[in-house]
């Protein structure tokens, strides 16, 4: 159980509620246990009467009343302190689930993008899930049957050694075997367990997966095939599910089993030491209620361990995620403030997965309130150099400095908040198309949102919808355009109102003519802001204060469109290719 030693700080912080189920449990439990005491004294007067020990029927029978009603109200009374046990305990697993959840989901917004490359959506989904609800299960019914479980124990084993030693211990036999079993089988469950929940997470991932490039397989008319990749996915998930139920399913049956023996034992041992008059009827009767009463608690010993074993093997895969240490990290919590003065000094930086240097030695300076376009072919470096200005990596070697100070040393959630970013692959979410571009600014005004859809020239388009700017997207934005889906994310960036602008190649997908009103309205909108345009068209660097050009990673040409256009080299080139096109 060393993975479920993290829960231990949930069980400390909810320690008062744990306490209060632990004393109602006890309670619960006390009363139940006095029932078999009550019906031994019933039987033992009867027992008395039988054998004119007692003569009077009218005191028998008061007794016999007496105890009957006593029981009912134990009874009613034990049912309503089980009934808030549960009510304590459970509650307590759910908000130990909702805090570890928490948990999980801010470690997976700190983590950089190096993890998101290297796991998948579906098993991130998964652990956030299907495994928190194996560990609630672990910290709800699972600690709640022990706790039931030990207390009926202790409190019933100490009754019946005060009743009769000799046969408390006869009824013992059967139980080192059961010890053994349990151990045995658990060994079991936390292996099949933990393969189980791998290969929930590889059937979630691929359907995950598949949903997603829907279009992509109806294209292709590639269904048979996903049908039959997903047919043997499931098919070993399947497997491996029967697998772990066949070893659960021993337990039930075998804590029976042993149970039986025990009251086989009482009932041969007890019988023997009755007829021998060492022992009254009522003991006996006593004892098999009591080996019943722990039935249950030992019947679900099989149940709790399983229980327990799948929540270690799905904390053990919580844990690893949890135990990630971010590449990135925030090193100064003070606030820190943008002008927009971003300089790169010697920048080299190679990507981790794949070992690529995307950068080389790059240097350059854009001060505030200025625009520095960046070209290059596909490859050469460009997107790397904004995610570094993002920090969304950092540097292999040399230095980024954000108005002369460091960008390490900068606050990283400030320096992002100051940021409007729109991603060559425009991300959308299933919401309305007013609640997308206000996600730049929570409380933008309805006149914000329209006046931000007017400057990314998509306001038109959405007016033309049915509910407009209540039209909800589907998944990932399908229900627009490419065109529309690059326009609303510009919108998005431009309502932010930020110190810095950065454009990634995001008017790819839009004409000629109204990449042009576009640019029109962000050179209006982006004065007094520093902006970054990231383009393969000579179009939108032209305006630009300063234009770099990389090839391979390393700048090969940099200066302004009338500079450039008159030197010999990759910018001059396009420019008269493009410029060629646009005549034809």
């Amino acid at each position: 159980m060393k993975a479920l030693k993290y829960l231990n700080k949930y069980f400390s912080k909810y320690k008062w509620r744990i306490i209060i189920g632990l004393i109602i449990t006890i309670l619960s439990k006390l009363l139940a246990l006095q029932v078999p005491k009550l019906i031994k004294q019933s039987f033992n007067v009867v027992e008395d009467f039988k054998n004119d020990t007692i003569t009077d029927i009218d005191f028998v029978k008061h007794e016999l009343l007496i105890n009957v009603l006593i029981i009912i109200g134990v009874a009613l009374l034990s049912g309503f302190f089980t009934f808030l046990m549960r009510q304590t305990l459970i509650v307590t697993s759910r908000l130990i689930e909702f805090d570890l959840k928490n948990e999980i989901y801010q470690q997976y917004q700190k983590l950089s993008l190096n993890f998101y490359k290297q796991n998948r959506t579906g098993d991130l989904m998964n652990r956030i899930s299907e495994d928190v609800g194996k560990v609630r299960m672990y910290v709800g019914p699972a600690v709640m049957y022990t706790m039931n479980m030990l207390v009926l124990f202790a409190v019933g084993f100490t009754q019946m050694v005060q009743v009769d030693l000799k046969l408390t211990l006869y009824t013992l036999i059967p139980f080192p075997l059961l010890s053994i079993s349990i151990f045995i089988l658990s060994k079991v469950i936390h292996k099949r367990s933990t393969v189980v929940q791998q290969y929930l997470s590889k059937l979630t991932t691929f359907n995950q997966e598949f949903l997603s490039g829907i279009n992509v397989v109806k294209s292709y008319g590639i269904e048979a095939s996903i049908i039959k990749d997903f047919d043997e996915i499931s098919d070993l998930s399947k497997e491996k599910n029967i697998n772990l139920h066949k070893a659960n399913a021993l337990f039930f049956p075998l804590m029976v089993l042993l149970i039986g023996i025990s009251n086989l034992i009482v009932i041969y041992v007890g019988g023997n030491l009755y007829i021998n008059g060492e022992i009254k009827s009522g003991v006996i009767i006593e004892f098999i209620l009591y080996v019943n009463i722990l039935t249950w608690p030992v019947a679900v010993v099989g149940w709790v361990t399983s229980m327990v074993q799948q929540a270690e093997a799905s904390q053990a895969r919580i844990n690893e995620f949890l135990e990630q240490v971010p590449e990135i990290k925030n090193e100064n919590e003070t606030a820190t403030e943008l002008f927009g003065k971003v300089t790169f000094k010697e920048v080299t930086f190679t990507y981790d997965d794949t070992n690529i240097t995307a950068l080389k030695n790059i240097n350059f300076t854009i001060n505030p309130g200025e625009t520095l376009a960046i070209l290059g072919k596909t490859g050469s470096g460009k997107s790397t150099v904004i995610e570094l200005i993002s920090r969304l990596y950092d540097t292999t070697e040399g230095e980024i400095l954000l108005d002369d100070l460091p960008i390490k040393e900068a606050n990283l959630n400030d320096v992002r908040n100051q940021i409007g970013f729109v991603p060559q692959d425009p991300f959308l979410f299933s919401e309305t198309i007013g609640n997308n571009i206000k996600f730049g600014k929570e409380d933008a005004t309805e006149k914000e949102i329209i006046e931000a859809a007017k400057n990314a020239v998509v306001h038109d388009n959405i007016v033309d919808f049915a509910k407009g700017y209540d039209t909800i997207l589907g998944e990932r934005g399908v229900t627009l355009s490419g065109g529309q889906k690059q326009r609303v994310s510009i919108a998005r960036a431009i309502i932010k109102n930020p110190k810095i602008l950065i454009f990634d190649d995001c008017l790819s997908a839009v004409d000629t003519e109204t990449e042009e009103k576009i640019l029109s309205n962000l050179e209006r909108v982006s004065k007094n802001k520093t902006t970054f345009i990231i383009s393969h068209r000579v179009s939108s660097a032209k305006n630009a204060d300063k234009i770099i050009v990389l090839d391979n990673g390393k700048i090969t040409q940099q200066g302004t469109h009338n500079q450039l256009i008159n030197k010999a080299g990759y910018y001059k080139d396009l420019y008269e290719q493009q410029l060629l096109e646009k005549e034809i």
